[in-house]
Formats: structure tokens, sequence, C-alpha cells
């Protein structure tokens, strides 16, 4: 243990050294943009700090987690597999191609460097090897048999019930071996339930690619034809579905109620979000809230009977002290804004905040720490996305691996026209129809060139990322925290 600790003190200062190169603004950090691959850089070299400490390893300042995340997709098979041939293909499409996988990656590193808080102060639950609880079957059984079984691939009722035929006759994908791993994950620091909770993140984030794909119409996705594209629109969704399904099984494998409710209040997030933006913005068309736009056409939908209560919330904002015309006006905009981000979080920020809070709950760390853990992933996310409609703008098919300039096609209202739609009200109208008249996307892409939305939206994402750098001081000095630290500010540099 010693010479672990030993061995950490150059680990830290080459890291620091590197992250000396960046450029400050304000009190987030990040690399020059003359450096546009530093989120790939920091990507790659984050992945590889998951691996257990070697002799060959200690030179490279993010060695700690490659192995979990080398291993990430032949894992997920592991979960995936069905007795259908055509369907474990089109479920493992996306997973064949070289993704960014930054969701399980926050998992990992953020699951070590929790790990670094002393035995004594993650006491919020009781953990050990596998986190087993010894809650009982039912109340009043007799029996002391846990309910949590021994592992994370234990299944909790009996396979034959799961199955629905003899177990014997099919080899079953949720309780195959994690093959030595596990000794990996104890050298580490991560528990067997934080890996299985990043690659049940990474399978819940596919599948929202799989019906996004089919939704937004897209044709390709990591360089390659788009899973509707290569198979087809009904095999996509449904592939979806699956991998969904086999995720709330590993959840419930988790046996932690509190992970169980957080992971899968993510996948109704995902699904929330999508309505949300189905109808894009806080102004409805025609000022009639019964109308949504389907592929550029208005749709009435039914109104409602009246038998089941229905809700909706409602996007304001206190309405400051100006003119009527200009008070209107500002207060669209705000609560515009404010709709955006709430998409933004439920449909990007979700999954990763509430990943993280899993991982903080799993490790037994105290409230104060788990609410940072939550609130680091949220702000992480929300710049994550923030830049990544940025870069709808400015890069190009080749470099961002999926069709660009595809917000304003689809009808979207992303930060940098909401931006230059503040500075000018007219733009309104084309938010309202969603873009959907003969030159109303040149007018946009004009109009946010001209009042600088690219650039204050870069500053938003700034902001964002000010404030989960400020998450993470909750955590001990370690490795895994510099890691996270230089994952978060290289986000506002990515290209893709």
């Amino acid at each position: 243990m010693l010479s672990r600790v030993r061995s950490a003190t150059p680990r830290l200062r080459a890291l620091k050294l590197q992250q000396s190169r960046v450029k400050v603004v304000g009190s987030c950090s990040f690399y020059s943009t003359h450096s546009p691959n530093t989120f790939n850089t920091a990507v790659e070299t984050a992945e590889k700090l998951v691996q257990p400490p070697t002799e060959s390893v200690f030179h490279d300042p993010f060695s700690i987690v490659s192995h979990e995340m080398s291993n990430l997709a032949k894992s997920i098979a592991n979960l995936i597999g069905s007795g259908h041939p055509t369907l474990n293909r089109v479920s493992s499409y996306y997973f064949e191609a070289d993704g960014k996988n930054v969701r399980p990656l926050i998992v990992l590193l953020l699951s070590k460097a929790l790990s670094n808080i002393p035995l004594e102060q993650r006491n919020r639950i009781k953990i050990d090897t596998y986190d087993v609880t010894e809650q009982p079957h039912f109340k009043g059984t007799p029996t002391k048999t846990s309910v949590a079984g021994k592992s994370v691939d234990d299944s909790i009722s009996p396979l034959r019930i799961l199955h629905g035929i003899n177990p014997k006759v099919i080899l079953d994908p949720l309780s195959k071996p994690m093959d030595k791993l596990p000794q990996f994950d104890a050298m580490n620091g991560i528990l067997p339930k934080q890996r299985r909770l990043a690659e049940i993140v990474e399978m819940i984030h596919t599948a929202s690619l799989l019906h996004d794909d089919v939704i937004d119409l897209s044709d390709s996705r990591r360089g390659r034809p788009s899973g509707n594209i290569a198979f087809t629109n009904k095999m996509a969704v449904l592939a979806g579905d699956f991998l969904l399904a086999r995720a709330s099984v590993a959840i419930a494998r988790l046996r932690n109620p509190e992970v169980i409710e957080l992971l899968s209040t993510t996948i109704a997030n995902l699904v929330e979000g999508e309505f949300m933006q189905l109808k894009n913005t806080v102004m409805a068309p025609n000022g009639n809230n019964n109308i949504i736009n389907n592929d550029g056409e208005d749709k009435s939908i039914p109104e409602p009977t009246g038998k089941v209560p229905t809700k909706q919330h409602e996007y304001c904002v206190k309405t400051p002290t100006q003119t009527k015309e200009e008070l209107d006006h500002l207060t669209n905009v705000e609560a515009a804004f404010e709709y955006y981000l709430h998409k933004t979080y439920l449909k990007t920020a979700s999954l990763m905040s509430k990943s993280s809070r899993a991982a903080a709950v799993l490790s037994g760390a105290q409230d104060d720490v788990i609410e940072n853990c939550y609130d680091f992933g949220r702000n992480l996310g929300l710049c994550f996305q923030i830049v990544d409609d940025m870069l709808d703008y400015t890069s190009s098919d080749a470099a961002f691996g999926k069709p660009t300039q595809a917000d304003l096609k689809l009808g979207l209202a992303t930060a940098p026209i909401l931006f230059a739609w503040k500075e000018q009200p007219q733009l309104g109208e084309l938010i309202g129809r969603k873009f959907s008249e003969p030159g109303d996307v040149e007018i946009a892409r004009r109009a946010v060139e001209k009042y600088n939305g690219l650039e204050k939206t870069r500053e938003m994402a700034e902001d964002y990322c000010r404030r989960a750098l400020k998450n993470l001081r909750c955590l001990p000095e370690s490795d895994a925290r510099s890691a996270l630290e230089f994952l978060t500010n290289s986000i506002l540099t990515r290209s893709k």
C-alpha cells in the first residue's frame, strides 16, 4: 500500500504538468482552440485510468481504468445476448463502432476517485466486495437468506421463470461470470456493482441512440450507416427496447433500491426529453397547445376526455420592469431558455448526473459527497450538450461523425439561435414555425453569426464547466480526480 502511495506522487506531478499547458479563462481551464483533438486525447488517455497498477503503466498518469474500458463491449455483450441472432446483430451494432464511451468512463473514474475517501467516512450503507444487503426475502420469512445474493450476475428469480423454458436449453447471458475483472476492481477500489453500473449506463445511452436515429430520420452514426438505415426502423426501435429491457434486469440485480430508482428514472427522463424536443419550444404553433409538428406537418392531437387528469408544466419567468413590448419578448426568451435547458437535462444530463450519484451511493459516501457527484454529472452533461449544439453549427459531417447543421433543419431552437432571438425579436416567428418555410434556416444562421450566438453559447458552456470542476473539489486529490478535471476541461474544445 505504501509503495502505491509513493508511486502515485510522480503520476500526479506528471498529470499536473500536462494540465499546466491549458489556457485559463476565468476560473475554468481548457485547451486552446488550436488543439481540436484535445477531447479525443483526454478520452483515450483517461480510459487507461481503470487498469491495475503494474510496473509498465506507472509512467502514464492516466493508467488507471483501461482494463475495464477495453472490456466494456465484451461485458455488455454478456448482458444483451438473446436467442435470436438478428436481434443480437442489431442490438450490438452500435457497440461495434468506436464511440466516445464518455458516460461509462465518467462512472469508472468517479468510482475510483470515491475510493480514495477513507472507509470510515463511507458508512452511509454497508459495503463489501459485493455490496450485499442483509435484507430478507419477505417480512416474517424464517430464513436469513439475503435477497441480494453474492454477485451482480446472480438471478433473484429462478432461471426457469426468467426464461420461460428449461434454462439448460440456452446459455443464460445474464449469468455469465465476469472472468477475472473483479480482482482488478478490488485493486483499483472499484466495486463490481460500480463497474456493472458503467455497463448499464452505456446500454441505456445506446438504446436512446437507436431510438433517436429513427425519430430524427438520421442516416449516419459514428461514421457509418445508422441503425435504422443498416437494418430497418422497426428493427432499430425493437433493438432499442430490447437493450432497455436487458438494462432493467441488470439494474434490478444491483440490489440497491436507491440506485434502482435513480437509473429507472433516467429511462423515463429520456422519453420526456424527446417529447419536449418534439414540441421544441415553449411557443405553441399558432398559439394552440394541441397542435404538434410531425416531420414538417402540423398535426392536431386529441383533446383530453378528463377521465385521466393530465398536467402540463408551465415555463415562465418572473417579469422584470420593462415596457410591455420588451417584457413580452424577454419573458418569451427566458421561458424558451428554461425549456431548452430542461430538455437538455432530460435528454443528456440526467443519465450523467444520476449515474454519477448512483456511483457515489454504491461507494457508501455521505450525503454531501453524493449531492456534489450528482451536481457534477448535471453540470458536465449540460456543458457536453451545449457544446454539441454549438458544434452542429461549426463542424463538418466527417469530423462530427453524424450529419451536422441538422438542428435548424429539424426545427430545433438550441442556444445559438435563442441568443440571436434575444437581440432580434423577429426570429420568434421562425422559431414558432420551426424554420419550416424556404429561407428560414439561412436567415437564422445569419442571425446567429450577426449576434455572436456561438460565442455566447460557448460562455454558457464554460459556466457549466466551472460549476462541474467546483463540484469535484469534494473529492480527495487523486489521479482519478485529476483525470475527471482534465476530461471536464477538454469537453470545451472537442471537435466531435
